[in-house]
């Protein structure tokens, strides 16, 4: 399981990177210095600094915490909607209320997460919170589908209905039988949609929606250097790298997981 290996050697470095961004940075990431702006990589400023003189290398680790804050709580309120929509529409298969939620999850897929910011946006305002709302939206329909089909063809299993046969209600059933058999499937989709999150995250702060100044994000520091990169493109590509290897990490991550859940998909050497 080589993907499944790598990925969590990215993605761990990653995580113990933000997680040390709450107690140290090299530099206060919201100091400006402008007579050392627009510093190269190397000397005390690992990545160089930007057009206001602000370090990039605490900038990025920053950026990480920001990042995984933004795409975790969004992920986790896609799993908490999602899922017992999911279930309660595979529960109640070809019934109004199963046409009712795939309906209103085909509505939710027509409008893109960046669509749906923008609108959040217009009512609300620009920030964080509303990029995780955003996202959050988007993320529900997905799992409310990956569950609903998984769920389906457990219901006409023996064990099934043999519960069925026993007088469990299909709540019960859901939560006890089905849940427990799709949680697999589930982690590896988490996954997967925790790199798309961490993708939306930043391309949202890049086009102003997401985080907001000082706080520091992955895209916002893209956002700041494209007019520079002809003469500092460090400052776009240590952000973009870090954005390129988290999502490699949890891609990897999420394949080497399908593989482990699902012996029929295992690949020899991997």
């Amino acid at each position: 399981m080589k993907s499944l290996t790598l990925g969590i050697v990215i993605s761990a470095l990653v995580l113990v990177m933000a997680a040390i961004s709450f107690v140290w940075t090299p530099y206060d990431h919201e100091v400006m210095d402008i007579p050392n702006k627009l510093q190269p990589p190397g000397g005390p400023h690992w990545f160089g600094t930007d057009h206001f003189g602000r370090d990039l290398f605490s900038m990025t680790m920053v950026g990480a915490r920001t990042s995984i804050a933004v795409a975790l709580v969004a992920v986790g309120i896609g799993m908490t909607i999602g899922v017992p929509l999911g279930l309660t529409a595979a529960a109640r298969k070809g019934s109004w209320l199963d046409e009712l939620i795939m309906r209103g999850n085909d509505l939710v897929f027509a409008f893109p997460s960046l669509v749906i910011a923008i609108l959040i946006t217009a009512v609300f305002g620009a920030g964080a919170v509303n990029a995780i709302i955003a996202i959050g939206i988007f993320n529900i329909p997905v799992f409310a589908r990956i569950t609903r089909g998984a769920a389906l063809s457990l219901w006409e299993r023996e064990f099934i209905l043999a519960a069925r046969v026993a007088g469990k209600s299909s709540a019960r059933i859901s939560a006890e039988h089905i849940l427990p058999n799709v949680t697999n499937l589930l982690i590896v989709q988490g996954t997967i949609q925790f790199s798309l999150g961490i993708l939306a995250e930043a391309a949202l702060s890049y086009v102003g929606l997401g985080a907001q100044p000082p706080t520091a994000s992955w895209g916002r520091m893209l956002a700041d250097s494209q007019t520079m990169i002809s003469f500092a493109p460090h400052m776009a590509i240590f952000p973009g790298m870090a954005i390129l290897l988290t999502v490699l990490g949890l891609n990897l991550m999420g394949d080497g997981l399908r593989d482990l859940f699902d012996p029929k998909l295992r690949r020899s050497g991997r």
